[in-house]
C-alpha cells in the first residue's frame, strides 16, 4: 500500500469549486502509478520490456464528501486481486485524514496488437508481493 499526497489545483474544479467526478480516476492514476513505482516496477518498464498496457477495463467510485480548490489530499492505492488475467486496485481519498472518496478499478494485460494476454510471470509475481487484502466492502 502507498500513500500520496495531492493539493487539488483550481483546474481539477468545475464550475460548482468542488473538484469534478471524472478527476479522481485521475487521481487513483496517481496512486497505482505511485504505488508501482515505489515498489520497483513502472509503467514503463511494463510497456517497454514487456510489451504490455494495462488498460481499465472496470472502475467504479463512490463519493461521500466533495474536495475543493487548495485542498490537501493524501491518495492510498493498494492492489486487492491478482489474477493471470486483471489486476484490481482499490483507493481510498482522504482530507484531513477523513476518507471522502473510495473506488477501485481493474486491469487486463493487453499486448501491443491489442490481444488479452497473461501477465508475464515475473510480473505476476511482483504484483504478487504487493497483494493485500481488502476492506472496500465494509466502506
Amino acid at each position: 500500500m502507498v500513500k500520496v499526497p495531492y493539493r487539488v489545483i483550481y483546474g481539477d474544479t468545475d464550475c460548482g469549486g468542488v473538484v469534478y467526478y471524472a478527476h479522481y480516476l485521475r487521481l487513483f492514476e496517481i496512486g497505482r502509478t505511485e504505488l508501482l513505482r515505489q515498489n520497483g516496477l513502472t509503467y514503463r518498464q511494463i510497456e517497454r520490456e514487456k510489451g504490455l498496457i494495462l488498460p481499465v477495463v472496470e472502475s467504479y467510485v463512490r463519493y461521500r464528501s466533495p474536495a475543493r480548490y487548495d485542498d490537501v489530499l493524501e491518495i492510498e492505492a493498494k492492489i486487492v486481486a491478482l489474477h493471470r488475467f486483471k489486476v484490481r486496485f482499490d483507493y481510498v481519498i482522504y482530507r484531513e485524514e477523513k476518507p471522502i472518496v473510495y473506488g477501485f478499478t481493474v486491469h487486463a494485460p493487453i499486448n501491443k496488437e491489442g490481444r488479452l494476454v497473461k501477465f508475464p510471470d515475473d510480473v505476476y509475481h511482483h504484483l504478487e508481493g504487493l497483494l493485500v487484502s481488502s476492506d472496500f466492502e465494509n466502506q
